[in-house]
């Protein structure tokens, strides 16, 4: 066999290996080295191997024909010396074709590679896209739910401090509705605890008043028998003198005081005559009391024996009649009157005198009508001194526990004894006097004797 047709034939299979696999190989975005040049130099080397021994051609002709058949010859004479170089040469060609196979298998592999790294960086790049969208809609989303999270946040905060402002107003609201309530059961219980004593006490008071009024009364009764059996067949008692003839009006403001004092001093019987509707004044003198009752809107009337006084009165408005004072009441129906007031009276009159006037009026007045009687008090020595015997119609003063027993005989309860007019007022001397022996003998000028008809 011919060496250089049996080299053409191992490189046509060698170029036709390399072809098919050029052929396989698949196109990549990953470059790999290029082996042509590789390949061109094997071609020149195959072609240098393959004219190794051979005699160049040349034109034809007897003296180029002997040429040849010398090259021929020489050829064949250094065949043993090319033989091992021949065989070095194709040794060496076979590894540049083995190694041309590993490097086409390295680009093959390579171009495999290239093509999955094209594949996965294909879909790391659309990975990437919507890695970056959804980036960008996380941003977005980001922003969205941080404002939409403080705007809640917000809301929540709001909501919950008007919750808790909602509540502790409507604590604070049911707190003071409880108080109040606690309160209002409070004040009502104590009202009640308070209306319930007073309706007891008011009971007792009047179960008292009835049982003393009852009692007092049977005692009344049982005296009055007593003296009307002692009195059956006594004759009566001798009219009064007249009095001295003397300017009384005068005689009063000179020794009395100014109206404006004794209206002063009376407005202690205030508490006595209110609410009361018929009241009739004894010996009411310049009007000081009815003035008083008028003010007050008390109907009051009054009589005096005095025609200069009954004028005066009058003149001011006053209802006052002229009489004497028996006479005035002894014309009065039984239980007519409600209250009674004679005041710096009945030391004018004759002792004996002034139980009857007392009695006369108890008849007059309704029950529980009210009698006061103001005189001069014999209790305080100093009236002797002064005042008493000024007044020369005074008879004689009147203790008052024995103008309290004329009450008691006539049927009065609810006695009481008021003192006025402290000497130690209208005479500083008196203060000197040790305090006993001053309240003892020289207290009150005047006094007064309030009692209640109980029948």
């Amino acid at each position: 066999m011919n060496p250089a047709s049996e080299l053409q034939d191992l490189i046509r299979e060698i170029r036709q290996k390399v072809r098919a696999r050029h052929a396989a190989s698949g196109s990549g975005d990953l470059r790999v080295p290029d082996l042509t040049p590789i390949l061109h130099a094997r071609d020149s080397a195959f072609g240098k191997v393959a004219s190794i021994g051979r005699v160049n051609p040349r034109p034809g002709g007897a003296v180029n024909a002997a040429i040849q058949a010398v090259k021929r010859l020489v050829s064949r004479l250094l065949d043993w010396h090319v033989r091992e170089q021949i065989e070095f040469n194709r040794a060496a060609i076979a590894s540049t074709e083995a190694i041309l196979a590993a490097l086409e298998e390295n680009n093959r592999v390579l171009r495999e590679l290239g093509s999955r790294l094209a594949a996965v960086e294909s879909a790391r790049q659309a990975t990437e896209v919507q890695l970056r969208d959804t980036v960008s809609h996380w941003i977005a989303w980001r922003s969205e739910w941080e404002r939409k999270l403080a705007a809640n946040e917000t809301q929540f905060l709001r909501g919950v401090a008007d919750l808790q402002a909602a509540f502790q107003h409507r604590v604070t609201l049911m707190d003071g509705s409880h108080r109040e309530a606690m309160a209002a059961q409070h004040r009502d219980f104590e009202g009640a605890l308070a209306r319930a004593a007073e309706q007891i006490q008011q009971k007792l008071w009047s179960d008292l008043e009835r049982i003393r009024r009852e009692y007092e009364s049977l005692i009344h009764v049982e005296l009055r028998m007593l003296r009307q059996r002692a009195a059956l067949g006594a004759a009566p008692p001798p009219a009064p003198g007249a009095p001295p003839p003397l300017d009384y009006w005068h005689f009063q403001s000179k020794f009395r005081g100014p109206e404006e004092y004794v209206r002063k001093n009376q407005q202690f019987y205030l508490s006595c005559f209110a609410g009361r509707e018929v009241v009739l004044d004894l010996g009411c003198g310049r009007g000081e009391f009815l003035e008083l009752m008028r003010e007050h809107g008390v109907a009051a009337r009054g009589v005096d024996s005095n025609a200069e006084f009954v004028a005066l009165c009058r003149s001011k408005g006053l209802d006052v009649e002229q009489g004497d004072l028996f006479s005035a009441l002894d014309a009065l129906p039984d239980k007519s009157l409600d209250g009674l007031f004679c005041s710096q009276v009945v030391e004018h009159l004759p002792p004996q005198r002034v139980p009857e006037l007392i009695g006369l009026a108890a008849s007059k007045l309704r029950t529980g009508g009210v009698l006061a009687v103001e005189t001069p008090n014999p209790e305080c020595l100093a009236i002797f001194a002064t005042h008493f015997y000024l007044d020369p119609t005074h008879t004689r003063p009147i203790p008052p526990p024995l103008l309290a027993f004329y009450f008691e005989e006539a049927g009065f309860g609810r006695l009481s004894i008021q003192r006025f007019a402290p000497a130690a007022e209208s005479m500083p001397a008196v203060n000197d006097l040790p305090p006993g022996f001053r309240d003892t003998f020289f207290g009150a000028l005047d006094y007064a004797v309030i009692g209640y008809r109980l029948t």
